[in-house]
């Protein structure tokens, strides 16, 4: 049986009904747990905050990452938005811990990153934040959150499939951005 989490009020970031602990930066690791079947909001800040996926390539190499990592049988991604400096995953993982994914995830990406921006040097944060989706009726709140993350932002006035994303219901954001009906 699985109990409901309930954060401390000055712990959380409200976002209509939906509550996200916020931990500081040397608690980032204090009781992390990876379940496999669980679903997660994971975020991942660029290194020194640097707008590195301002470049929509480099953005697309964040997404084409999370695909390559499904195919694999790793994780089952629902959502996903890429940011000028960081970026937002709702994911389910299927197989390995958390740690290793996000290693997994990071190392690949900051490799490619750096070839396509003839850079070098890190390119995330070592750390990152993770809130586990302990009841389903939440996982279209978080889905919500994380796809609403630019607008929140002032990067665009509305979510059409502007910003870099991936969602498993990308058909919808696609027919909504050209004004199509899907039935």
């Amino acid at each position: 049986m699985r109990v409901a989490f309930q954060p401390r009020q000055k712990d959380t970031l409200s976002t209509s009904k939906l509550n996200i602990p916020i931990k500081s930066s040397n608690r980032l690791r204090t009781d992390r747990r990876s379940i496999p079947g669980q679903v997660y909001l994971l975020t991942s800040a660029a290194s020194r905050r640097r707008p590195v996926f301002q470049n929509r390539e480099a953005a697309e190499i964040v997404l084409n990452s999370l695909k390559y990592l499904e195919s694999q049988g790793r994780i089952l991604p629902e959502a996903a938005v890429v940011m000028p400096d960081h970026a937002h995953v709702v994911t389910c993982l299927t197989s390995g811990t958390l740690g290793e994914f996000m290693q997994s995830w990071k190392e690949f990406m900051a490799r490619a990153v750096n070839e396509l921006l003839s850079r070098e040097g890190p390119v995330w944060n070592r750390q990152y934040h993770n809130y586990a989706v302990r009841r389903d009726e939440v996982l279209l709140e978080v889905i919500h959150y994380c796809l609403n993350n630019p607008v929140r932002a002032g990067l665009v006035e509305d979510f059409s499939g502007k910003t870099p994303c991936y969602t498993s219901i990308q058909t919808a954001i696609n027919a909504a951005s050209t004004g199509a009906v899907i039935r």
